[in-house]
């Protein structure tokens, strides 16, 4: 399943070659038909997402997509306003005379209404690539938990937006163990993870990668502020998938188990703050 910065870069990407411009929108599987019906030929507004949540307003009417574990939504030339071919089952596509953007094996695409919305975001935590976001209801939620922090990285009623790289990658940036409840997670240790996912996940966003190694992050930083990106960075992450070699910090084994139904990554030498 993408993490939270794949859907807020997809978003800018749809906003900006569809915004201001009235597209056609079909459904070429059929599942979709009768809403996108509602949508064809109106005004595209704007796409934004909310964690993994994403959100397009066209027409005075917003559609909620959830790309879950399979899900794409693939922005495509549309040369000379020639169509491009459906391929695959597409269940969604927006069309102008540049651009063609398909929607296949979403888990979620439907048309919602306002109310809908407020309940979708309210049930997500706070949104690490929201400007301004508060953090304070993560930190009450982890403070009421006894579940692992590791675990309640990857609940998007935490924090939205982490999956399971961030995840591993932000609690070995942070030396924090993944085993503590997160009632015993200090305050500064939490707001240590939440400025590295704001700081992280933005890298991510402008990037279309997830870096994490701090020398990578610098100079992605900087790259971003020239607007001169490289199409790679020297060693995207630390522990993720790197079980059974040696902690670059400590020299400990890396050691992987299940946990929220993913394999998490981290070094029991170095990963004991709480």
């Amino acid at each position: 399943m993408p993490e939270g910065h794949s859907l807020h870069r997809l978003a800018r990407r749809l906003t900006a070659v569809f915004a201001g411009t009235s597209p056609q929108v079909t459904s070429p599987q059929g599942r979709f038909a009768s809403s996108a019906a509602l949508l064809d030929g109106h005004l595209f507004e704007r796409a934004w997402a909310h964690g993994k949540l994403l959100f397009l307003e066209i027409g005075g009417r917003t559609v909620h997509v959830h790309l879950g574990l399979i899900g794409k939504f693939d922005v495509t030339h549309a040369a000379g306003g020639i169509e491009p071919p459906v391929t695959g089952i597409v269940r969604l596509r927006i069309l102008n005379e540049q651009y063609a953007a398909d929607l296949r094996g979403p888990m979620v695409c439907r048309i919602v209404e306002p109310l809908e919305i407020e309940d979708l975001i309210a049930r997500q935590g706070p949104d690490p690539l929201q400007p301004g976001a508060d953090p304070n209801p993560a930190w009450a939620k982890l403070q009421r938990s006894t579940k692992s922090i590791g675990e309640l990285l990857m609940d998007q009623s935490v924090i939205a937006g982490v999956g399971n790289i961030y995840r591993c990658e932000v609690l070995y940036r942070q030396r924090i163990g993944p085993a503590y409840a997160g009632r015993r997670i200090k305050r500064a240790s939490f707001d240590g993870i939440w400025a590295d996912l704001v700081r992280l996940m933005n890298v991510g966003v402008h990037t279309g990668r997830i870096i994490t190694v701090e020398e990578d992050v610098i100079a992605a930083e900087q790259d971003i502020a020239s607007g001169r990106l490289k199409a790679e960075y020297d060693r995207p992450n630390y522990v993720y998938q790197h079980d059974g070699e040696a902690c670059e910090r400590c020299g400990s084994t890396i050691r992987m188990r299940q946990l929220a139904g993913r394999k998490l990554y981290w070094c029991g030498g170095c990963q004991r703050r709480t």
